[in-house]
């Protein structure tokens, strides 16, 4: 890094990762890196070419696909070989299959090294995910770890799919988050556990607005200790 801190957020689908990064990235003026669409994008691959269950198959492709992302005016836009494919990544199908796609190993490997590429030489990143804060980034300067009831967060997820226009049943998703649950902290290879040292934060009964000020305290805090700027 060359002049800011590595905010790392991790926690389960549906705890409000994406929104208080993306939020917490705007207001610093740091490069935010949503590494579960980079999950969703290669599973997305995997399910196009009949891939699924053929995890060799779905490393090679992931190796030589290009895969890009585009954060700009608080949204992510996600490019697969030159496809704009951001609407596609959250359908009911690419949801089912993440979890089992994100845990092959050597997938882990090719995102975890673009990842740290895309943060070289920023001067500040929030990166959020399942294992940042224990994986990708374990030396961050700022770690998170956001959780929230099961019933809260599959609401949410109703809500984003009912926003990408597609309408899907609560039972179903909350069926779908538990198993999801399961699968990303049972996983031998960098499943979602909390770091000792991160500042935890239940969203269940809290605003996105009073998540991100208390992401923000914990930012200044260690941007104070380190004799750092914040925009």
């Amino acid at each position: 890094m060359l002049n800011g801190l590595i905010i790392a957020i991790d926690g389960p689908a549906g705890s409000g990762k994406s929104t208080s990064a993306k939020m917490v990235a705007e207001k610093l003026g740091y490069l935010y890196i949503d590494t579960g669409a980079m999950y969703r994008a290669i599973t997305f691959l995997a399910l196009s070419n009949n891939l699924i269950g053929k995890d060799d198959e779905i490393v090679s492709s992931a190796k030589q696909c290009d895969l890009k992302l585009k954060f700009s005016e608080g949204n992510t836009r996600v490019e697969l070989n030159g496809k704009d494919i951001t609407s596609r990544i959250r359908s009911t199908e690419v949801n089912q299959f993440v979890s089992d796609v994100s845990k092959i190993k050597e997938i882990r490997k090719i995102l975890v090294e673009k990842q740290r590429e895309m943060s070289r030489n920023s001067g500040g990143v929030v990166m959020e995910g399942r294992d940042i804060s224990t994986v990708v980034f374990p030396d961050a300067d700022v770690k998170i770890f956001l959780t929230a009831s099961l019933d809260i967060r599959a609401k949410r997820r109703v809500k984003d799919f009912m926003n990408n226009g597609e309408v899907v049943a609560l039972d179903d998703i909350k069926k779908n988050i538990s198993t999801r649950d399961a699968i990303d902290s049972g996983r031998d290879d960098s499943p979602l556990i909390q770091a000792p040292d991160a500042f935890v934060i239940d969203t269940t009964n809290v605003t996105i607005d009073e998540q991100v000020s208390l992401i923000l305290e914990k930012v200044k805090q260690k941007a104070d200790e380190k004799k750092l700027n914040l925009k």
